[in-house]
């Protein structure tokens, strides 16, 4: 029965964390429309390119997450946010070992 709680916890955890990867990226300011002005993503954005000498890296981390918000995730990026809440799932699973006595 522990595994099986271990394997809901898990599966649930990948599958919550690629639903709510694109509504988190929308708050954030990572829109369809580009980076929203005065958001966090805009602070983010200024902070990287004062980092980088004036600029934002092509392919970097900022660049990534405006293409997730804009255009949603790929394969690989599903695949990658279920793995990573999957894995964080993985760790909160430890409760399905926790037995109550009264």
């Amino acid at each position: 029965m522990e595994e099986v709680c271990k394997a809901i916890v898990i599966a649930a955890g990948g599958a919550t964390t690629v639903v709510l990867t694109p509504a988190l990226l929308a708050s954030l300011g990572f829109t369809v429309g580009g980076i929203a002005a005065g958001s966090i993503a805009a602070k983010l954005m200024a902070y990287f390119a004062i980092f980088n000498g004036g600029g934002v890296a092509a392919g970097g981390l900022i660049a990534m997450l405006q293409s997730w918000g804009a255009a949603g995730l790929s394969w690989l990026g599903m695949s990658s946010m279920f793995g990573v809440g999957g894995a964080a799932s993985w760790l909160i699973s430890s409760l399905c070992n926790i037995t109550v006595t009264t």
